[in-house]
């Protein structure tokens, strides 16, 4: 009973509109008033729900991403990446790709990452002859990184509905981040060499060292961030509260671009992001609190054993659940209903809770780019002013690759477990 009104409800609310987490706070709601529990509990459990340290660095990396955006940082980045990688064939294609590995070390945002750098690589790369299709699929995938690259909120989340560590999340993600890099370097050299897309610059030290110096304070932030938690000098939560304060003394004093008038407005921005998440989480603190008392997760761990116990089957079919999922819902909504209903499964078949970590993570980037939600490559179409349609020829062939990778991850799980397990 519980289950159908929660299911029911929730698909309902969001079919007609609804924005996830007040879909869910209304059914939250409402299966309090049906089973009689106590409202006064209510407020309590939404207050515990969102208060949890780790979540705190959401908003303080959504603070950075907006201080960095605010001095001109997307243009350096590109121009540094254009000074070391614009010398190859379909350069400005590869530009993309690794501007976006280095902003993503920044943002933890696909959507941000999306948007900052899609309004100065789409056009650029039309004005260079490649087709906007093909520009704003690869902006939208390559964008796909900010969530498997640390920081990454999505991780952020999934750490603490798993209850496992976010620095372990992180450090796992480093190496399949950069497979995902790499193999979207090579489909972009067969789409240039097919399409007869050359080179965007020669290669020159002295460009290389005049763009370096340009970025150079922008690029200590991903070493702020992962040089603290990699040497244990602070959490991840930590990490981001001296990131966003070298973000402002370096936009402020260095760049000399940010504006005290400049922070009201940036602030704000950053909240509306913030609040977005927090509701969803608030909310769902509710639905974990009947699908605990109604044992629900157990329930689904004991029908899915009945299938098979087997942990390669059992890693296909949640794959093929996820990536359905991802096609209809936000990363974070997924992994905060999700993964507390999913966890007594993983522990019980002894699946590596951060292996699994960055299966989800990789599974719902790869369902930020497909219909109807879609919310990166709409980004993407949006900034660059391009019919979805004209990106499908080229989306299906990175949907493949990333496909091809996300089997890779699962049943090659050294990937992601080694790092931290010497660390």
């Amino acid at each position: 009973m519980i289950a159908t009104i929660l299911i029911g409800g929730i698909m309902g609310l969001v079919l007609l509109g609804l924005p996830i987490g007040f879909a869910l706070a209304i059914v939250g709601v409402g299966l309090f008033i049906l089973t009689g529990a106590p409202l006064d509990m209510l407020p309590i459990i939404l207050f515990d729900g969102s208060n949890n340290f780790p979540l705190l660095a959401i908003p303080l990396f959504m603070v950075v991403g907006e201080l960095m955006g605010a001095v001109n940082l997307s243009q350096r980045l590109v121009n540094f990446a254009g000074s070391l990688v614009g010398f190859a064939r379909g350069g400005l294609a590869q530009v993309t790709v690794v501007t976006s590995m280095i902003f993503a070390e920044i943002s933890g945002s696909a959507v941000a990452g999306a948007a900052a750098l899609g309004g100065i690589l789409i056009p650029e790369m039309e004005k260079k002859g490649y087709t906007k299709g093909f520009a704003a699929a690869l902006v939208s995938v390559a964008a796909t990184m900010a969530i498997i690259l640390p920081p990454s909120i999505p991780m952020i989340l999934y750490g603490v509905m798993a209850g496992v560590s976010v620095s372990d999340l992180f450090i796992a993600g480093i190496f399949p981040g950069l497979i995902v890099g790499f193999v979207l370097t090579v489909v972009n050299h067969f789409f240039a060499k097919k399409n007869n897309w050359e080179a965007a610059s020669t290669f020159s030290f002295p460009a290389v060292g005049k763009t370096f110096k340009e970025a150079f304070w922008a690029l200590t932030i991903p070493f702020i961030i992962l040089g603290g938690i990699w040497g244990g000098i602070f959490t991840p939560t930590e990490a981001a509260a001296v990131a966003s304060v070298a973000a402002f003394l370096i936009g402020m004093f260095i760049y000399k671009e940010l504006k005290f008038k400049d922070l009201p407005d940036l602030l704000i921005r950053a909240a509306n992001q913030t609040a977005v998440v927090m509701i969803i989480i608030a909310a769902s603190a509710v639905i974990g609190w009947f699908l605990t008392s109604e044992q629900i997760p157990q329930g689904l761990a004991a029908w899915v054993t009945t299938i098979t116990s087997n942990p390669i089957a059992v890693l296909a079919i949640l794959n093929v659940f996820f990536l359905i999922v991802g096609m209809f819902m936000h990363s974070a909504a997924a992994i905060i209903m999700l993964i507390p209903i999913l966890m007594p499964l993983i522990r019980e078949l002894g699946i590596d809770p951060i292996h699994f970590g960055i299966i989800i993570t990789i599974n719902l980037g790869i369902g930020q780019q497909t219909p109807p939600v879609a919310s990166v490559l709409l980004t993407a179409c949006s900034v660059g002013n391009v019919p979805l349609v004209q990106t499908f020829p080229y989306l299906k062939v990175y949907l493949a690759v990333m496909l091809g990778i996300l089997a890779l991850i699962t049943y090659v799980p050294i990937i992601s477990t080694y790092l931290p397990s010497v660390m």
